[in-house]
């Protein structure tokens, strides 16, 4: 697969709160994230959103203002959409235990699917970590927060019941969720160049499941 096409297969498609959106304002928001996540925030133009969306400069600056506004309602929007399906994901495998490591083992492993799968949703995610120098502080961490940053608060809560329910053994929730992170999806993510190209389904579970073991060993 080359650069640029989905890491996985079988993901669950983005939300689309866009749909949301009066038809041209999603048009723009369309066009900006695939162009945003092909050319990057520094390279992209006004002119090249315009195109790809089929309307006039005027008409995006009437919308969103400038690139910045824009760029940072794309993020937050895409980001949002990631977030409510790996939350959903958890609320699926982890709200009611049946066999602890199967449980987040599957839920891991649908992550990473979810996540590297994204198409242009994630490739946007891969311009703010290679541009992050040149993106504008608020923005970074507007986007921090509505996505990487919620799904790990989400997911430290999970964490916090199952600890309630004696199925874990966990002092600091935010701490485990971020070492499940690093140890069941990081080493998926940089392989993939965050979703960029291909990683075989035969190496995804390796990594998430000896990920899993690593991770019962620490807290289960």
């Amino acid at each position: 697969m080359t650069p640029g096409t989905s890491a996985t297969s079988g993901a669950p498609a983005p939300a689309t709160g866009s749909r949301r959106m009066p038809e041209k304002r999603q048009a723009i928001a369309r066009a900006a994230s695939t162009v945003f996540g092909r050319e990057g925030y520094t390279r992209a133009s006004v002119d090249a959103i315009a195109a790809e969306a089929g309307v006039s400069k005027r008409t995006i600056y009437n919308h969103f203002g400038d690139k910045e506004k824009l760029f940072l309602s794309v993020a937050l929007e895409t980001a949002g959409e990631l977030t409510e399906i790996i939350a959903g994901l958890a609320d699926r495998h982890l709200h009611k235990i049946v066999d602890l490591e199967a449980d987040l083992n599957t839920f891991a492993l649908d992550r990473a699917r979810a996540v590297l799968g994204a198409g242009d949703h994630y490739a946007l995610g891969r311009t703010i970590r290679a541009e992050a120098g040149n993106i504008p502080t608020e923005v970074l961490n507007a986007w921090l927060d509505a996505g990487p940053l919620a799904s790990q608060r989400d997911l430290a809560a999970h964490f916090g019941r199952l600890a309630d329910q004696g199925l874990l053994h966990v002092e600091d929730t935010e701490l485990a969720a971020t070492q499940f992170t690093l140890l069941t999806f990081s080493g998926a993510a940089d392989a993939t160049f965050y979703g960029a190209i291909h990683l075989p389904e035969a190496e995804l579970t390796a990594g998430v499941t000896a990920g899993i073991r690593a991770f019962l060993r620490l807290y289960g």
